[in-house]
Formats: structure tokens, C-alpha cells, sequence
């Protein structure tokens, strides 16, 4: 067909691609319909061919209106793609799609019309123009009349949101809460929303923890009692790098070797069972006050806990559920 500029500018509008792309699929095409097909095909094969790539880059983005709101990631392989403007225009696009439908899941949001086709087809079309491998991500949603968000630093790479279960005019309230979020990570509103299987992981972790510990102090204290310095043993490495440098012989070395291995032995074996339990339960409180929302330090004032800073705004105003998702490993 023949290829005018507003044709090109139409073949843009309706998939996101670049121009040069548009020009070529409408030259290549017998009409509009042909040139969306073959910008289609050309996502298709990128996205075949990219399949085993890691798409560890990407942008983050929420929203909220009407009583719903959402996250949603689309990932892809570097972060030139990432800060290219179409490609967040086609992220929030997406975004805005799913926020109007309430969607409550990924399927659904794939599913959504965009364009010629779906939401799904648009992100492999855009796959094709930017040669990358490119996924849908990270959809969380929170419902309620009260929701607050937050990008961080407007970065597209961490967002939260949060819903409070009463209405609060200043708006900063939900923001603060919504940056603590993003700043500690909680992941729970407080101990009742922490799962038992993870408690019960703590707990074991906690025990083995203070069992070591335990099993160290009084080998240490041995190997002083000997008159060593225990610094000088406490890895392979160290005792034949202390040896090379002839602060300890490899006599010393088998002496308190045999040390180690006797008193880890006993100590193992003689416990304190009551107190370990003790250790290991302090150790669990300790986890579910740094990762309960509403019982951590408040970011903005750590002589309140998040909680005390909610009551100081309103004594029944709370937290009700909340959401974060990030790009990157914490």
C-alpha cells in the first residue's frame, strides 16, 4: 500500500510502535489491518526468540480511583528500555485499563481489548519494536474508599498502596504510611496476618540461632581458658593464614582444634532448654515488631510506633490492608 505520514502517525497511535516500524509494516502490508497483523508477527517472533532471557528490568506503577487500586510491573531486559517514554506510556496505559475494569487478576488484565487486540498482544507487539523480552508483573489490587499510593521517588521502580478504614483530610497521612511501607517493608498489618507457617519458621531458625550461640560462647571461653585468642581460630582460613604469619604454630592449631570438638560436643548436649526457648521466642517478637506494620518504628518519629502515630491523627484510624511491590531483590 502506499505510505502517507498520517497513515504511519494512525499505525502509531493504534500500537505503540515507532515510526520507522509503522512505515515499513504499512510498506510490507496490503492495508492498516495487514500492517497491525505484521507488527503483531514481528512481537510474536522477538517474543518466541527471547523466551529464556531475563526481563529483570522494567517499570512500576500505580493507581487508584473509584474504590480500587492497583500495582503493575511490566518487566523487560535493560533499563534504557525501561525509561523509554513509550514504554511507561504503554505501562500506565495498561495500568488504567485494569484500574477502570477492576481487575482482580494478571489473566484478566492480559485479557482486556487495547488497541486491535488485547492488552496481551500489545506488550508482544511492543516486544517486537524494542527487540527485548517483555512480561507482565507484580499485579496486586487493594479495594476500599480510603486508599493512599506511592511511587518511590517517582522512579517507576517501587510502589505501594494502602487503604485506611476511615476518611482523613490531611492527605499527607496516607502518603507517610504509604512511604513506610515502601521504606520497611512490612509483610503484615500486624500479628494476626502473619502466617503460622512463617512464625513456626522463625521460631526454628531462632532455636538453631541461640543453639550456636550458646555452643560458641563456651567453646570460646574454653579456648581462652587455654590461653589462646580465639580470634586466631574461628575459620580454616584464618588458622592457616594466622599460621603463615607465625602468630600461632601448628601445634596451637591441633590443641584447640580438639578443644572446639570436645566442648561443641558437650555443650550440645547439655542445653538449657528452657532458655533456649526463651532466646528464641524473644528472637520471634523481635521479627513481628521490625515486620508488623502497624507496630514498627515510624519512620518519621521513632519514639512512635506506626500504630501510636495513627491514633495521634485518630484514635480509631487504621490500617485495613496494604500492598508493595519492587523491581528490585531486598
Amino acid at each position: 500500500m502506499e505510505v502517507t505520514m498520517n497513515d504511519i502517525k494512525k499505525l502509531r497511535e493504534m500500537t505503540g510502535a515507532g515510526l520507522a516500524d509503522c512505515k515499513k509494516a504499512l510498506a510490507e502490508s496490503d492495508d492498516m489491518d495487514g500492517a497491525v497483523a505484521y507488527l503483531r508477527k514481528k512481537g510474536q517472533a522477538v517474543a518466541a526468540k527471547r523466551s529464556d532471557r531475563e526481563a529483570s528490568e522494567g517499570c512500576v506503577l500505580v493507581k487508584a480511583e473509584n474504590g480500587f487500586g492497583a500495582i503493575i510491573a511490566l518487566k523487560c531486559e535493560t533499563d534504557f528500555v525501561a525509561n523509554n517514554a513509550d514504554f511507561v506510556a504503554l505501562t500506565q496505559s495498561i495500568l488504567d485499563a485494569a484500574v477502570a475494569a477492576k481487575c482482580k487478576t494478571l489473566d484478566e488484565v492480559k485479557a482486556l481489548p487495547m488497541g486491535e487486540g488485547t492488552i496481551a498482544d500489545a506488550v508482544t507487539a511492543r516486544s517486537g519494536i524494542t527487540g527485548e523480552k517483555m512480561e507482565l508483573d507484580g499485579y496486586c489490587t487493594i479495594e476500599g474508599e480510603n486508599i493512599a499510593t506511592y511511587n518511590h521517588m517517582n522512579r517507576n521502580g517501587l510502589c505501594t498502596m494502602l487503604a485506611l478504614n476511615k476518611k482523613v483530610e490531611d492527605e499527607t497521612v496516607g502518603k507517610n504510611i504509604a512511604m513506610q511501607i515502601a521504606s520497611a517493608a512490612p509483610v503484615a498489618i500486624d500479628e494476626s496476618g502473619v502466617p503460622q507457617s512463617v512464625k513456626d519458621n522463625e521460631y526454628a531458625v531462632a532455636v538453631e540461632k541461640s543453639k550456636a550461640e550458646q555452643v560458641q560462647k563456651a567453646v570460646e571461653a574454653a579456648i581462652k581458658k587455654a590461653g589462646f585468642n580465639p580470634a586466631h581460630f574461628d575459620s580454616e582460613d584464618h588458622m592457616e593464614s594466622n599460621q603463615a604469619k607465625g602468630w600461632i604454630t601448628a601445634d596451637d592449631v591441633a590443641k584447640v582444634k580438639e578443644i572446639i570438638a570436645t566442648v561443641s560436643a558437650e555443650k550440645a548436649a547439655n542445653l538449657n532448654t528452657a532458655m533456649i526457648e526463651n532466646i528464641a521466642k524473644g528472637r520471634v517478637n523481635k521479627f513481628l515488631k521490625e515486620n508488623c506494620l502497624l507496630s514498627q518504628e515510624y519512620i518519621w518519629d521513632k519514639t512512635l510506633t506506626v500504630e501510636a502515630y495513627l491514633k495521634s491523627i485518630d484514635k480509631e484510624l487504621t490500617v485495613t490492608d496494604f500492598k508493595r511491590f519492587t523491581l528490585r531483590a531486598e
